[in-house]
């Protein structure tokens, strides 16, 4: 009787995974695209013939050698050019590090990974670090603020945080 039992599940499970077998490998032989904005694209990996990753060469820094004085800045950042000294919080203790914006778009800071790029993008100096990290530098009414983007964020969210910011050398345009 035992045997027979036995026999009858193992019957009926198998039928049930022969039958559910065709959705389940249809619903997870796909590849799935998720943007930055949340929406998500499943695509099926019966039509894909190949990928392809595109990525950004790597940046590099000359080791030695004089500045190039006819890079232009990126569009509209000539004021942004050069040292600032901005905060790490908008709170009761602030500590400050300094940022560089060069004129052939890359960025340099003293706290984390120290590499970046930047643009000009309504009105702001926006700086993508290697990290994942962005600031944003921006006008705030007399005075400039920097306002911090943490990794996965963009800078249409909200900032996790805000703090002053100051220019303290300019680099010549």
């Amino acid at each position: 009787m035992r045997l027979t039992i036995h026999l009858v599940c193992f019957t009926t499970l198998l039928t049930l995974l022969t039958l559910s077998l065709p959705a389940f490998a249809e619903e997870h032989n796909a590849l799935v695209i998720t943007f930055k904005d949340g929406r998500q694209q499943t695509i099926p990996l019966s039509d894909v013939a190949h990928i392809d990753f595109k990525t950004v060469a790597p940046s590099v820094k000359p080791v030695a050698g004089p500045a190039v004085p006819n890079i232009a800045p990126p569009k509209g950042g000539g004021s942004f050019l050069g040292k600032w000294k901005v905060g790490t919080t908008g709170g009761m203790v602030d500590s400050s590090f300094d940022i560089t914006l060069h004129r052939d778009g890359t960025a340099e800071k003293s706290l984390g990974s120290s590499h970046g790029t930047w643009s000009v993008v309504d009105g702001e100096a926006r700086i993508s670090w290697d990290d994942g990290w962005h600031d944003a530098i921006r006008k705030a009414g007399k005075k400039f603020e920097k306002a911090a983007f943490e990794p996965g964020h963009t800078f249409t969210d909200s900032p996790s945080n805000v703090a002053h910011a100051e220019k303290t050398e300019s680099e010549p345009i």
